[in-house]
C-alpha cells in the first residue's frame, strides 16, 4: 500500500490524447487501457483536496517532430507522424478521459523548432512549462504519474519531477508504452527505477 498525504499531492495525467490512443495517427497499443484507472485515481485526488494536471501535446502543423517536415528539431530528435496537431481532433483528450477533476491543462510542443516530451521542460531542457511553479506554490511535494507513453512522455516527466525534488511515483496499471525503438519501454522503466522513482498499482495508492 502506497499511502500519500492528498492535500500535498498531485496527480500528473500524460497525454492520454486520441492520436495516441487506438485508432490515432501515432497509436500506442492499448493506450485506452490507461483512461480507467486514471478516472479512478483523478476522482480519488479529487474528493481528497488533492490536485490533477493533464498533459497535452499541441504541435502546429509544420512541427519539427514531424517525419513529414523532413526536418528534426535538433540533432537527437526522433522523428513522428504528423499528431496532435493543435485544435484537431487527434489533440483532443480521448473521449473516456473524465476532465471534471483536472485542475490545470499544459499544453505542450506548440513552439515549431523545439519539441517537448516532460511535462516540466520541453526538449531544450531549460524551457519550463510552468508546472514546476504552479505545484511548488501550492506546496505540492508527492506526484502520481500516469498516461502515455511510458518510454517518452511519461519517462522525461517522472525523471524531471524527481530531479526537482517531488516524491515521484508512477501508477504501473496507467502506463503504456510506444517501445520504439525496440526495447525502449524496459530501458525506461529502469531509468525511472535507478532514480528513484516508485512504481504502483493505482489500486495500492491510498
Amino acid at each position: 500500500m502506497m499511502t500519500i498525504n492528498l492535500p500535498c499531492s498531485a496527480l500528473i495525467i500524460i497525454d492520454v490524447q486520441n492520436d495516441f490512443c487506438p485508432g490515432g495517427a501515432l497509436a500506442v497499443k492499448d493506450g485506452d487501457r490507461v483512461i480507467e484507472p486514471l478516472n479512478r485515481l483523478s476522482g480519488f485526488f479529487a474528493a481528497g483536496g488533492g490536485r490533477v494536471v493533464a498533459t497535452q501535446d499541441w504541435h502546429p502543423d509544420n512541427h519539427a517532430s514531424f517525419a513529414a517536415s523532413q526536418t528534426s528539431g535538433g540533432a537527437e530528435e526522433q522523428l513522428w507522424p504528423v499528431h496532435c496537431v493543435q485544435g484537431s481532433r487527434g489533440a483532443d483528450f480521448h473521449d473516456g478521459l473524465e476532465l471534471k477533476p483536472v485542475n490545470l491543462i499544459i499544453r505542450k510542443g506548440f513552439r515549431p523548432r523545439l519539441d517537448s516530451y516532460s511535462a516540466f521542460f520541453e526538449n531544450d531542457r531549460k524551457t519550463s512549462t510552468g508546472l514546476d511553479g504552479f505545484l511548488k506554490n501550492l506546496s505540492i511535494d508527492t506526484l502520481v504519474l500516469g498516461g502515455l507513453a511510458t518510454d517518452y512522455c511519461v519517462l522525461y516527466s517522472a525523471l524531471d519531477a524527481a530531479a526537482l525534488g517531488y516524491k515521484t511515483i508512477v501508477a504501473a496499471d496507467a502506463i503504456k508504452g510506444v517501445d520504439i525503438p525496440s526495447g525502449s519501454v524496459e530501458r525506461a522503466i529502469k531509468l525511472l527505477e535507478e532514480a528513484g522513482v516508485i512504481f504502483a498499482a493505482s489500486g495500492e495508492i491510498k
